[in-house]
């Protein structure tokens, strides 16, 4: 659990960067769709750079989570970067916290109180054989629900690129538990790899889209319900996550109040438009 909230702080710290180097690459002329060349300009922001690095060291702290705690407990952990990213906001970009945003910050933790309390140890179900082969194939959905809903008006795009980033990190989850042997000849033969890759790059161009135009908050609250949901379901019913004798009940509550926290916190991720923008090479 420990490393799980570590992997949320480096997340919600490295939204703060990329929604605003994402506003600084972005060309006017360009569309409000998923525009695979922002990546091109965004990592010439150092900012971006930045944020990249805090998600590299985010996402080792998040496998060392999912191979020790059920899904459903490192994913509710990960929505919950969301109050990181508010507090964060609040101290280094000047945004004012309402007293309704600060409790949302204390549901979330207590959401996630409960969640550390209740969660048992991984499940050790291997799940069934088509499962590794159902990661390539969402991750392959993902891109085209990016490809679709970038055509969509404002507010349908922003939710379906924010539900797709989400559905590309549940998918990464996901593929994590399903990588037991690292030696590099299994690697190569185990379909979750390949998975994982594409779902997690899928993820990122669809979110970094997301941050530069369009209703971000609407984004945001997508991508928490897409990469905490699914990937829950998915541990419980076929990789055996359980929790702890008897506390079933604290565990489904705990999700509830982190994720719904969570969602009424999902302006922040996006960046104030009026705060000065990441510096131009």
């Amino acid at each position: 659990m420990i490393c799980a909230l570590g992997a949320a702080l480096c997340y919600g710290t490295a939204s703060v960067l990329q929604a605003i180097a994402a506003r600084a690459a972005a060309r006017p002329d360009s569309g409000a769709g998923v525009d695979p060349a922002l990546l091109l300009r965004a990592v010439r922001q150092w900012r971006y750079v930045a944020g990249l690095t805090l998600d590299g060291l985010g996402f080792v702290l998040q496998i060392v989570a999912l191979r020790s705690l059920p899904i459903y407990a490192v994913g509710a952990a990960l929505a919950a970067s969301l109050a990181v990213t508010a507090v964060v906001a609040a101290r280094l970009l000047a945004v004012r916290l309402s007293s309704t945003e600060w409790a949302a910050v204390a549901v979330v933790c207590a959401g996630l109180g409960m969640l550390g309390l209740a969660s048992g140890a991984e499940g050790d179900l291997p799940g069934p054989a088509w499962l590794p082969w159902a990661t390539i194939a969402a991750a392959l959905g993902v891109l085209v629900l990016g490809a679709v809903g970038g055509r969509l008006p404002t507010r349908g795009r922003a939710l379906a690129l924010g539900l797709g980033a989400g559905f590309g990190f549940g998918v990464v989850e996901v593929a994590v538990r399903l990588v037991d042997d690292v030696s590099p000849g299994a690697l190569v033969r185990n379909p979750a790899v390949y998975g994982l890759l594409l779902g997690g790059a899928a993820a990122f161009l669809l979110l970094t889209s997301a941050l530069q135009k369009g209703s971000v908050t609407t984004a945001t609250a997508g991508m928490v319900l897409g990469e905490t949901v699914g990937p829950a379901l998915v541990g419980v019913v076929w990789l055996g996550d359980g929790t702890r004798a008897g506390l079933g009940w604290l565990a489904v509550t705990g999700f509830a109040v982190a994720v719904a926290g969570s969602l009424a916190l999902a302006r922040f991720g996006e960046a104030p438009e009026s705060e000065p923008q990441a510096d131009r090479p």
